[in-house]
């Protein structure tokens, strides 16, 4: 598992959704570490345009255009992200990055 990964995760807790795809924004240090869970950022398929929120598509292995939100952080169990759909760009991991800068005020 690695940071900027998208998982498919089954029924996730609090979720009305059957499924739910997720982003692993974890450092990696803590993914690679025995620690049970990991902080993942939800997608959705409706998106505003925030600035805590990044569009990604088909490149990034989803079959539409969606928009990872990092306004609503989870942490979940490892063993959740077993459905592997894809992964984001250099470019978009960056764009994460500052969303996430953004969501969390770290200026």
């Amino acid at each position: 598992m690695r940071r900027g990964e998208i998982y498919r995760v089954h029924k996730p807790e609090g979720d009305p959704k059957r499924y739910r795809s997720f982003v692993v924004v974890s450092r990696q240090l803590l993914i690679d570490s025995a620690y049970a869970t990991v902080i993942c950022a939800p997608v959705f398929t409706n998106g505003s345009g925030l600035s805590t929120q990044v569009a990604i598509g088909p490149s990034e292995g989803l079959k539409h255009e969606s928009w990872i939100v990092c306004d609503n952080l989870r942490s979940l169990p490892k063993t959740d992200l077993t459905q592997f759909v894809g992964s984001l760009s250099y470019a978009k991991l960056a764009e994460l990055d500052e969303a996430l800068r953004v969501a969390l005020a770290l200026d």
